[in-house]
């Protein structure tokens, strides 16, 4: 299955033997907001493939993405981090809406595929469904060399997390145009994992959100104590918040996103340790 758009899209191979998932082009490619238009060289649009490598819900289960000439590509480290619309950025989706394996990017295999994340030799699942899409952007890093100078805690090692509160569930493996509204400053286990509160771009609600402050705060309180909450079924302690627990704005989750990108510049570049990162420069 094919869709030729002038933007950035992901392509789902359909075959039996290769099925990850089926869905519409709407799901699949990023679109433009409401009055507005692709500008972008015709060099800086390609397109991407996914395949799945064994079973779901497997140890084996990897889903790896491709180039439209077959070869093989990063998630994290080809797929750029602003979208084609002026503004956005480009969310990976790992986490549908309302399901419950911890899918994520494989951040230490080789072309950093996306996989279901095991803890003690187990598949791991979240203990409730998660109420929104949640992914990551390419092309960000949270240095785990680098203490924040506020907070002072150091960066968890990953790509930077996005909760997407759209309407619609958004496939695994997708990659979407989105509006950051907002982030906030997650300490998991004494480490900074901020997760980004954002919109699909073509999303109806992409219309009446802008910032943190459009979004209600029965939203932002359940984004909160769900992250807050959402370990401690397997005896782990709750999570803690800084900023006095409050979401950043727009602006601030425009900075953290910069900044995130300026640190996996420097890992790509060579300039940070990259441990057992595969970075795509070996």
């Amino acid at each position: 299955m094919k869709f030729s758009l002038t933007s950035l899209t992901l392509l789902a191979l359909t075959t039996p033997a290769s099925l990850a998932w089926t869905t519409s082009a709407r799901s699949v490619a990023p679109r433009l907001a409401r009055g507005t238009s692709a500008s972008r060289p015709l060099a800086a649009l390609f397109s991407v493939s996914t395949e799945q490598v064994g079973e779901t819900a497997t140890e084996s289960f990897r889903l790896a993405f491709k180039s439209e000439d077959g070869s093989s590509i990063s998630p994290w480290h080809d797929i750029p981090f602003r979208g084609d619309t002026e503004g956005t950025y480009n969310m990976l989706v790992e986490i549908p809406k309302m399901t419950k394996a911890k899918m994520e990017v494989s951040t230490k295999e080789e072309n950093n595929p996306i996989a279901q994340d095991i803890k003690k030799g187990n598949l791991r699942d979240y203990h409730g469904p998660i109420f929104w899409n949640y992914g990551c952007i390419p092309q960000t890093w949270e240095d785990p060399n680098e203490e924040h100078p506020v907070l002072k805690v150091f960066g968890d090692d990953d790509p930077i997390d996005v909760v997407e509160i759209g309407s619609s569930s958004l496939a695994m493996g997708s990659v979407n145009e989105v509006k950051a509204l907002g982030v906030l400053a997650m300490i998991d286990d004494g480490e900074l994992d901020w997760k980004v509160v954002a919109v699909s771009a073509d999303d109806p609600l992409a219309e009446e959100y802008s910032d943190i402050d459009d979004v209600p705060d029965a939203i932002k309180d359940g984004i909160r104590e769900w992250f807050r909450w959402y370990k401690t079924p397997d005896d782990k302690p709750l999570n803690g918040f800084g900023f006095d627990e409050k979401f950043l704005n727009a602006a601030e989750a425009d900075a953290v996103i910069e900044e995130t990108h300026g640190s996996w510049k420097k890992l790509r570049e060579g300039k940070s340790e990259k441990g057992k990162l595969w970075v795509g420069t070996e």
